[in-house]
C-alpha cells in the first residue's frame, strides 16, 4: 500500500503516446489530488520531450503542463504512488506486475487482468465493495503494491444503467446490440476505405467481454472471490463511422417487471460512492435519461458532465422484452482514461491509496 498524504500523489502513465495514454493526459491537468510525475512509452519514443514524442489526437489542445516531460521506457520508480496503465493487453500482462511487485499500484485500463480472480474489476458507482479484492491480491502474490482494472469501453454504458435496474426488480436476461465508434480500435484504428460509410459487424474479443465483465461487475463478493451475476447475457458488436461516443440498444427481462415509468425513476435516482463523496471525476448524476425520441446521438450527448455521464433514452416496452432503451457513453473518457482515474479516486476516498 502507498502511504497516504496531504500533499498530492505522484503518478505515471503506461503507454503515454497512445490514444487512451493522451486522454489520461489530458483528464490529469489541474487533478486536485494527483500529480503528473513520469510517463512512460516505447523506446522509439523514450528520451523525448512528450510533446516531440506524442501525435496529439485528442480533439482539444495538447496540455501545456505535461510537454516537456522526458518519456521514459517503462520501469518502476521509487518516488511514485501509483501509475495508470494505458498499455496493449499483452505488454500489460508482462508489464503491470513489475510495477506491483514493486509496491506501486497499478489502476489499469487494460483487459490483460480483468477476469483474473483476484484483481478488482471496478464501476465505483457499480461495485465499491469489490475492492477488497486487494487484501486478497496482496497476500496471494506477495505483492506490496496490487492491480486494479476498469471495464471494456462499451461494458461501462450498458453496466452503470443495468445496476440500479437490477437491484431494484431483478434482471434475468439481456440482449444488448452495439454500435461503437471508431476510435475504440485506437489509433489509427480501421483505415478510412473500410471503415468510412460502413458498418463492420465483427469486432474481435468484444462479444466475449460484453457477455463476461458484466456478471462480475454485478456479482457479489463472495469472502476472496466474486460470485457472478446469474443473468443471461447476449451481445452483437459493431464498428461504426463514429469518432467518439459507443451505442447500444439494450433489452431487459426482469423478475419483477416495472413499468417503464419506475424504471425511468430507478435511473434518474440512481447515485453511488463517487456522488456522495463528491469524488473529482465523478459526474452528477452517473445515468442522465432522456425524454426526447431521437435522443442519445453521440454528437450531441457524448460529452455529457466532461463524458463521464452515460445517456439512456427510448425507453419502452413490447410484448417480447420488459424494457428496451439506447444508451450512450463517451468510450475514451467513461469508457477508459476518466473510469481509471475515477477507480484511483475511489480507492483514495477508501483510504487504500
Amino acid at each position: 500500500m502507498t502511504k497516504m498524504t496531504t500533499d498530492r500523489l505522484k503518478v505515471g502513465i503506461l503507454g503515454a503516446t497512445g490514444a487512451v495514454g493522451q486522454r489520461f493526459i489530458q483528464l490529469l491537468e489541474g487533478h486536485p489530488w494527483f500529480e503528473l510525475s513520469a510517463l512512460y512509452a516505447s523506446e522509439r519514443s523514450a528520451g523525448k520531450p512528450y510533446h516531440e514524442a506524442v501525435t496529439w489526437r485528442v480533439p482539444v489542445a495538447q496540455p501545456a503542463y505535461a510537454g516537456e516531460l522526458v518519456v521514459q521506457t517503462p520501469a518502476p520508480a521509487e518516488d511514485l504512488d501509483l501509475v495508470f496503465s494505458a498499455l496493449p493487453s499483452q505488454m500489460a500482462e508482462t508489464m503491470e506486475p513489475l510495477f506491483a511487485e514493486a509496491g506501486i499500484p497499478v489502476i489499469s485500463n487494460a483487459s490483460a487482468y480483468r477476469m483474473t480472480s483476484d484483481v478488482p474489476l471496478l464501476i465505483p458507482e457499480v461495485n465499491p465493495e469489490h475492492t477488497a479484492l486487494i487484501a486478497t491480491q496482496q497476500a496471494k502474490r506477495g505483492w506490496p503494491g496490487f492491480i486494479a482494472t476498469n471495464p471494456n469501453c462499451a461494458v461501462v454504458g450498458l453496466v452503470l444503467p443495468l445496476k440500479p435496474l437490477h437491484d431494484a426488480f431483478g434482471i434475468e436476461s439481456v440482449r444488448v446490440v452495439t454500435l461503437q465508434a471508431k476510435s475504440g480500435a485506437g489509433y489509427p484504428g480501421p483505415p478510412p476505405e473500410i471503415i468510412g460509410d460502413n458498418v463492420l459487424p465483427y469486432i474481435p474479443g468484444e462479444e466475449e467481454k460484453l457477455q463476461s465483465e458484466p456478471l462480475k461487475l454485478l456479482g457479489a463478493l463472495a469472502g476472496d472471490r466474486i460470485e457472478d451475476a446469474h443473468i443471461i447475457l447476449s451481445a452483437q458488436c459493431n464498428r461504426v463511422d463514429v469518432l467518439d461516443g459507443h451505442t447500444a440498444s439494450v433489452f431487459i427481462n426482469f423478475t419483477n417487471r416495472p413499468s417503464v415509468d419506475q424504471a425511468s425513476e430507478a435511473l434518474r435516482a440512481y447515485k453511488g460512492i463517487p456522488q456522495t463523496a463528491a469524488l473529482p471525476s465523478a459526474p452528477q448524476w452517473p445515468v442522465v435519461v432522456l425524454v426526447d425520441a431521437d435522443r442519445p446521438q453521440p454528437k450531441l450527448d457524448r460529452d455529457h458532465d466532461q463524458g463521464m455521464a452515460v445517456t439512456v433514452g427510448r425507453l419502452r416496452s413490447d410484448a417480447l422484452t420488459d424494457l428496451m432503451f439506447t444508451t450512450l457513453s463517451h468510450n475514451t473518457i467513461r469508457g477508459a482514461a476518466g473510469a481509471a482515474i475515477l477507480n484511483a479516486e475511489l480507492l483514495k476516498h477508501q483510504g487504500i491509496l
